[in-house]
């Protein structure tokens, strides 16, 4: 009875909130008070089921003396047949709380940075990254989220070597934060006069946003240099000097953006970028050490490092992390990956339960 035990201890926790958030030391600290308030609310979930199972198990127990101690048999059957009814009530209510249990994301509910860039494949891999773009853009908007691109580096066919947008909405991040990873198509290429399938790879980095609150850079830090945008083949777009780099001195990382015509509005985004890969990369040591789940997201675009693999001849899409196989590949292109979505999450929710119970 791990998972009991467990929320017996939540169960205890919520009663000492309860006693601190009647004392006046506390209720007079505005900061503390809304901190011991917050984690009251959090356990609120767990302590009515807990109170449904003590009830159950209550009920149980009475069930069982009236058959021990009961000679008619009508009423010891009504009380085997309300002791069965009660101990699958208990069965029920405590797979519930395992899921109640589960470690929140305090990520989930962020806005979400994609990052896809193209791999192994040349051309082709830069026209599936944009493929890849517009399947997530179609997703996105299907589900009331907005899309608000950052960067990008066009091929002249129309692909992406590189592309970079946010998706804003409540539980974003928690929606595509699985999608992490080297995806894999294959298909004959259009540039391919001979008709043989090629193998090409995209990563795809998906990253929670950063606030300032979250991680809070020091200006002297940084290297910030300023020039004009690009478009294919490396022409200048425009005249202005509106696109900016910036590099993270201690970590080295380096961000550009370029999509907006104003140099402020580009500079922005591109801290927006910074700050969320300054956060992956303080936590990527802990991840590897404490979670071995949640691996580096991004490979070397290799297509032997592969989560997810696109065969256009045999019209399916395979996740290999989970051996889930749709037929439907139009279908998932044109954003309809919602049944992948559902089952990457339940089975990361499977792999995390295991560990509790």
């Amino acid at each position: 009875m791990i998972v009991i035990d467990k929320v017996k201890k939540k169960y205890e926790d919520y009663e000492n909130l309860n006693k601190e958030l009647s004392n006046p030391d506390i209720i007079n600290n505005r900061d503390l008070y809304q901190k011991k308030i917050k984690q009251h609310n959090e356990l609120l979930d767990i302590v009515e089921e807990y109170k449904k199972y003590l009830a159950a198990e209550k009920a149980v127990l009475e069930s069982k003396e009236i058959i021990k101690t009961e000679s008619d048999p009508d009423m010891k059957e009504m009380a085997e047949q309300e002791a069965a009814a009660n101990e699958e009530k208990l069965r029920n209510i405590e797979e519930k709380l395992k899921f109640l249990l589960l470690p929140k994301d305090l990520n989930d509910r962020k806005n979400a940075i994609i990052e896809i860039r193209a791999g192994t494949g040349g051309e082709e891999a830069a026209l599936f990254a944009g493929e890849l773009y517009k399947m997530y853009v179609k997703y996105a908007e299907s589900h009331g989220f907005k899309i608000d691109a950052m960067d990008s580096h066009p091929t002249e066919l129309g692909g992406f070597k590189e592309i970079i947008f946010m998706v804003l909405g409540d539980g974003a991040y928690a929606q595509l934060k699985f999608e992490s990873g080297t995806h894999r198509v294959q298909r004959v290429p259009a540039t391919e006069a001979s008709g043989r399938v090629h193998t090409s790879a995209v990563t795809v980095a998906v990253l929670p946003e950063q606030e300032e609150v979250d991680v809070q850079v020091n200006p002297n830090d940084l290297r910030i240099d300023i020039f004009c945008a690009s478009g294919p083949g490396g022409q200048c777009v425009n005249t202005t000097y509106s696109a900016v780099r910036i590099v993270h001195i201690p970590t080295g990382i380096e961000v550009s953006c370029q999509d907006e015509r104003s140099q402020i509005k580009n500079k922005a985004k591109a801290m927006k970028i910074l700050r969320a890969r300054i956060k992956e990369k303080m936590e990527q040591a802990e991840k590897e050490k404490l979670d071995s789940t949640r691996k580096a997201q991004i490979g070397s675009g290799d297509r032997s490092e592969k989560i997810r693999t696109y065969n256009f001849p045999q019209n399916r899409v395979t996740d290999h992390r989970i051996g889930f196989t749709s037929y439907n590949l139009p279908d998932v292109m044109a954003g309809g990956i919602d049944e992948f979505f559902e089952k990457l999450a339940a089975d990361f929710n499977q792999k995390l339960l295991e560990k509790i119970s």
